[in-house]
């Protein structure tokens, strides 16, 4: 009788910290280490339970092994899908091939702009792409003009804009070739 009041108590005590791990207050908190930790732990200690039970070791030295194995596996596999959805996060937040950023409304642009003065066309195929403010995420710094060999396929420069969003508020595009 006293190896399963052991044993109950150890599962208690595996269930009280798998809650307290996976609960959060936050709805849109993904923290699926904390989470792959507690069901790794709880289903660990269940299967090791099961196994010591079966074997010399005993059910609560089982139910031990297994929680902490199975806790730390949990975890392994739990950090993983955080770091996964951290680098898409990230990647969200970063420019796209075209630069885009996206905000809610468009952040006003300098006035003026400095005086440019081509330099003579290095070749035939060289186009002048003239100089303009570039949206960086968090304000503009001036993009230099300069001669481009268009690449292959493409003839025109598309000047960098702004463009409405599909789901609201406005998309940067960088100037690009087309």
């Amino acid at each position: 009788m006293k190896a399963h009041t052991i044993s109950l108590g150890l599962a208690a005590a595996i269930g009280v910290l798998a809650a307290g791990c996976a609960s959060s207050n936050n709805p849109y908190d993904r923290n699926q280490t904390a989470r792959g930790a507690a069901a790794g732990a709880a289903t660990g200690a269940v299967i090791g339970g099961v196994i010591g039970h079966n074997t010399e070791h005993g059910t609560e030295k089982g139910a031990a092994v297994g929680a902490v194995a199975g806790g730390l596996a949990g975890a392994a596999i739990g950090h993983r899908a955080d770091e996964r959805e951290a680098a898409a996060r990230a990647a969200s937040d970063r420019p796209t091939a075209y630069g885009a950023y996206q905000v809610q409304t468009i952040p006003p642009a300098p006035v003026s702009q400095p005086q440019e003065y081509p330099p003579p066309q290095p070749s035939v195929n060289a186009v002048w792409v003239r100089g303009h403010y570039e949206y960086t995420g968090s304000g503009y710094r001036w993009e230099p003009g300069r001669w481009e060999t268009p690449p292959a396929g493409l003839h025109t420069w598309v000047e960098p804009t702004w463009q409405p969003a599909a789901n609201g508020g406005y998309v940067y595009v960088r100037g690009h070739w087309q």
